[in-house]
């Protein structure tokens, strides 16, 4: 009989071998294994029921808390990614009629945007569908136990921080 040999994760192999890693190691591959599972659920949710990308959704959530337009470098930044990435979103989306991007009057060489009545109630719509779906997940965990992972998240990226600053000081 042929024995099968599937493809592991990163976080299975360590299950198998758990004494050749650090119990922080193993912490690190089960926190992005949740991250990976989690998002591409939402990829693909956005994508199946509104045709979006999750870049997209991001833009347009940007957007939405936005008390007024915003310039294309701002909205870059709070995204954390580069100005072409965003200016190849908002192309896509002002073609769709979700955003409208005019130069800036105190300003021409600036571009700002703004999401459009439309991109506005499309948000909304993509918004509750995604809250609805990020329920689902964490439908198996009791409000303790969600407060109890709120909790030690926050003490993680404390932590993460620290350690950070640490390292940027030597």
């Amino acid at each position: 009989m042929e024995q099968r040999t599937l493809p592991l994760d990163a976080e299975s192999k360590v299950a198998e071998r758990p004494h050749d890693h650090k119990d922080e190691l193993r912490l690190w591959l089960r926190l992005f294994a949740c991250k990976q599972v989690i998002e591409g659920a939402v990829r693909r949710r956005l994508r199946e029921n509104f045709d979006v990308t999750l870049p997209r959704f991001d833009l347009m959530s940007q957007l939405y808390r936005a008390p007024k337009a915003m310039p294309l470098g701002e909205l870059s930044q709070r995204m954390m990614v580069s100005n072409g990435n965003v200016t190849g979103l908002v192309e896509r989306l002002t073609a769709q009629g979700l955003i409208d991007r005019r130069p800036s009057p105190k300003d021409r060489r600036v571009q700002i945007v703004r999401l459009t009545a439309e991109g506005r109630r499309f948000f909304r719509a993509m918004a509750r569908a995604n809250a609805d779906w990020i329920a689902e997940v964490f439908a198996d965990l009791t409000p303790t136990e969600i407060d109890a992972l709120m909790r030690l998240l926050a003490k993680t990226k404390a932590s993460t921080r620290r350690a950070i600053a640490k390292g940027a000081a030597r």
